[in-house]
């Protein structure tokens, strides 16, 4: 056989046997492309909406009342529960600062009294309670970290009081009942912990100025003046929408 001829044959014999190899690997599965996860990407917190929510806490506060004229004078202080609830809006802007609006309402079990010692009173018993105390603040922050919130505030408050002086037979010779309105400051820490609920941590000061009434001791009518103020500290949560 001549060389030339081996050569074909064997030229033929390695096409066939590529053309089969192809034709194997055609018909093996094919390996699926590797797809990375989707990332999981945190919630973006943002302090922009409205709100509804509850509170408590403990409430204190100072009364002192003073009768005109006669050099006699009592102070005390009063501390109960506090509770209520709350509802506002902010709104986000600048890179986390925040300002907001919100408007409280708690009651309250603030109660507590005094004896006069020295002066034309001395021995009549004076005491107060405060039902309710209700706030209109606004508020600016700062979201120090997208989910928390340190802030201040201020604006008007109001609340509800019961004061009275008796004699030391235990007769009734002066009351204060009135809604009192004064104004108020104070701040504290919102945490969002999960999207549309937060929780809050706060302190507030209200100061009700002074009320005048008048009030009898001896027989003879004196001007009294009663100067309240109250004190706070809250916790609270608030549903977002």
């Amino acid at each position: 056989m001549k060389s030339s001829s081996i050569a074909s044959i064997a030229l033929l014999a390695s096409a066939i046997s590529l053309i089969a190899t192809g034709a194997g690997a055609a018909d093996l599965p094919r390996q699926p492309a590797y797809v990375s996860p989707p990332a999981v990407v945190a919630p973006v917190r943002n302090w922009t909406g409205c709100y509804i929510g509850g509170n408590v806490g403990a409430g204190w506060g100072r009364a002192d009342v003073t009768v005109v004229n006669t050099g006699s004078g009592v102070s005390w202080t009063n501390s109960g529960f506090i509770g209520g609830g709350q509802v506002g809006c902010d709104y986000e802007f600048g890179g986390g600062f925040v300002i907001g609006a919100r408007g409280m309402f708690d009651g309250t079990s603030l109660s507590s009294g005094a004896t006069f010692s020295g002066g034309l009173a001395n021995g009549y018993t004076a005491s107060s309670d405060i039902s309710w105390v209700a706030t209109l603040t606004g508020r600016i922050g700062y979201a120090v970290v997208p989910d928390a919130l340190v802030y201040f505030q201020g604006g008007g408050a109001w609340m509800r009081q019961n004061a009275y002086i008796d004699n030391p037979a235990g007769s009734q010779v002066a009351q204060f009942a009135s809604n009192r309105s004064g104004w108020t400051i104070g701040g504290g820490v919102e945490w969002m912990f999960v999207p549309n609920w937060s929780a809050f941590l706060e302190y507030n000061y209200m100061d009700f100025g002074t009320a005048s009434g008048a009030t009898v001791i001896g027989g003879t009518s004196y001007s009294a003046d009663l100067q309240r103020d109250a004190q706070e500290i809250l916790v609270g949560v608030n549903y977002r929408f």
